[in-house]
């Protein structure tokens, strides 16, 4: 677990804005300080499956953080990513996007039967 001058410093270096404690940023930064905290924790405690659950849950936290913050602005998504010295977030391949495509159009052709077929 962070101590509080620890959060309270990565608050003060990652806001956006004075007195910001709940932006995505800061979200991340902390989660990320919590993951490494966690990481070191189960290096030595192998057995410890209640921390590793919680590594987790964090993990997967910062993740749809990433994620959010990538669809609503991607400069600051990328600023972070390098001042946090983050791996980025997997992209949709041209492959899941032709599929994806594939089968909206179907739900569209899907509909357009119904609606043909109450009329």
């Amino acid at each position: 677990m962070l101590s509080k001058k620890k959060k309270t410093s990565l608050m003060k270096k990652y806001a956006t804005h004075k007195g910001d404690t709940g932006s995505p940023e800061v979200q991340i930064a902390i989660l990320t300080a919590e993951i490494e905290e966690l990481t070191e924790h189960l290096k030595t405690h192998r057995k410890d499956n209640s921390s590793r659950r919680g590594l987790l849950g964090k993990v997967h936290q910062r993740r749809k953080l990433m994620t959010y913050l990538s669809k609503e602005d991607e400069k600051r998504y990328q600023a972070i990513i390098k001042k946090l010295k983050l791996k980025k977030i997997k992209e949709e391949t041209e492959v899941e996007k032709k599929r994806s495509e594939e089968i909206s159009k179907i739900a569209e052709n899907q509909d357009a039967e119904l609606d043909e077929e109450l009329e």
